[in-house]
């Protein structure tokens, strides 16, 4: 069971909040300190899903990616196998909504997703990659490092 499955309504002006939050961080801390920070909130605030990561077990990640996006109608294909998790996102739902504001998104906002996703697999058997494939439209990878 997902640590923060949220059911109650769903308020999706938060991207708005984040994506401005974004640009605030690397404009007046840099984009060293904005990586840090999305980095350590991945290790931190996902804590129950990295160390599931780290005994080897994904299902949480995989609830989480599956919850999230099927809750805000996201478009995107999950596949999964033993040692890859291949999460593509065909339509971001963060941009979706940022767009309907009328808001500029944030040149950092895949910056946040592939940070938060290595905070995650931080001091794990796993690594993940971010491809973004265009707008609002990219994949991530949660690769499982098979020792020998």
């Amino acid at each position: 069971m997902l640590r923060y499955q949220e059911n109650n309504e769903l308020h999706r002006d938060f991207h708005g909040t984040t994506n401005t939050t974004l640009n605030y961080i690397a404009e007046n801390y840099g984009v060293e300190a904005l990586k840090a920070i999305l980095r350590k909130t991945g290790h931190d605030v996902y804590k129950s899903i990295r160390e599931k990561l780290e005994k080897g077990d994904a299902s949480e990640l995989i609830e989480h990616l599956n919850w999230f996006f099927f809750r805000e109608n996201g478009k995107y294909q999950l596949t999964v196998d033993e040692n890859e998790i291949r999460f593509e996102v065909l339509e971001c739902p963060a941009h979706k909504h940022l767009k309907a504001l009328g808001m500029e998104i944030s040149p950092y906002s895949c910056l946040q997703t592939s940070e938060v996703n290595a905070g995650m697999c931080e001091g794990t058997p796993w690594e993940s990659s971010v491809e973004i494939l265009g707008e609002g439209h990219c994949v991530q990878i949660f690769r499982k490092q098979v020792t020998k």
